[in-house]
Parts: C-alpha cells; sequence; structure tokens
C-alpha cells in the first residue's frame, strides 16, 4: 500500500499481517480521493477504525489540516504511528487507542469541527450505525460534514434515515462499496 498523491507521494506505508483489518486497495483509494479533492484542503478528518492509518494518511498527504486517527487495535495504533512518522505527518495528526465509542466521547469539547468522518469497521457487525448513532449531535460534526461508510457490497443503509442522516450518493467498486452521508 502506498500513498497516492499528494507531500507524501509514493511512500509505501505499513499494513498489518491480519485477518481483522482490510486495507483500502490503492485503486479504490485512488477513486475515492479524486471525488474528494475539493474537500481536502485544509479539512480537519476523523479516520474511524482507521487500520494502518492509509486514509487519513492520504487525506494529510492530499492537504487536511489535521487528522485524528482511532483504533482499538495495539498493533494498529502502533503501525499508524511507524507510517505517521515514515510520511513525517505526525505533527498535523492525533491518535487516539481504544475503541470508537471512547474515542469519539474523547473528542467532544475539544474545539475540533471535523469536514469529513470515514467509517471503515469490520463488516457485519452493525459498528457503523453504533459510530453515526454517536456521533449525530456531537459538537466536532455539523451538518457540514460529510460521512464515508466503506462497506460490504450486501451491506444496505436502509436506516440512514432513522439514524439522522441521508444518503447523498453510493460508489459501487467490485469489492465494497462507499456510502455518502450528510446529517439530517
Amino acid at each position: 500500500m502506498r500513498v497516492i498523491a499528494g507531500t507524501a507521494r509514493r511512500l509505501t506505508l505499513k499494513t498489518l499481517d491480519s485477518m481483522d483489518t482490510r486495507p483500502t486497495q490503492d485503486r479504490i483509494k485512488e477513486t475515492l480521493f479524486n471525488m474528494l479533492q475539493f474537500d481536502i484542503p485544509d479539512v480537519e478528518f476523523l479516520d474511524l477504525f482507521a487500520g494502518s492509518g492509509g486514509i487519513g494518511i492520504e487525506a494529510l498527504s492530499r492537504g487536511a489540516r489535521f487528522a485524528v486517527f482511532s483504533d482499538n487495535n495495539k498493533a494498529a495504533a502502533e503501525c499508524i504511528r511507524e507510517n505517521l512518522r515514515h510520511t513525517r505527518l505526525t505533527e498535523r495528526a492525533e491518535l487516539i487507542q481504544g475503541d470508537y465509542m471512547m474515542a469519539l466521547n474523547r473528542l467532544r469539547n475539544r474545539g475540533h469541527h471535523f469536514g469529513i468522518v470515514f467509517i471503515d469497521p469490520p463488516y457485519g457487525q452493525g459498528l457503523e450505525r453504533k459510530a453515526l448513532s454517536l456521533l449525530h449531535g456531537m459538537d466536532y460534526v455539523s451538518e457540514d460534514t460529510l460521512f464515508i461508510i466503506e462497506a460490504a457490497l450486501r451491506d444496505d443503509f436502509w436506516d440512514a434515515e432513522a439514524l439522522g442522516y441521508e444518503i447523498i450518493r453510493e460508489k459501487i467498486y467490485k469489492s465494497n462499496k462507499h456510502v455518502f452521508l450528510r446529517q439530517k
């Protein structure tokens, strides 16, 4: 896995050798960031279930002002630290090692305003819905925040409206999809 564009372009990132994580493939990441190219500069970016940190690091490399990474896995947190050091992006990042509920609560009242929240939990556990539910109404997100969920192709977000969100776009790939939402 590598950084596709920006200040850390072409740098190789470490990944975890584990079935618990599935790094976003380079071509999917490139497509995602091509869609986000005008939203990234100077934004605060939240990368939940960050794994190796590849998505948040790509955002920083492409001009995000600051990124917060959260992952519960100790090995993932160390991988993120190493990747941030390797890309020289540590000063513009914060890592919260712990589960997503603790991380989301810890971010309250700290002056953040995330323009983009990327959520890539393990598939099939409903964690994206729990995260969206917790995020709704937090002081660091608003109706301007773009929420992106990386999900299995079979996942249906029929209940987005009940959670307080509207789906504004879906991008389908061969192996998974990105669902773009905003708060209602």
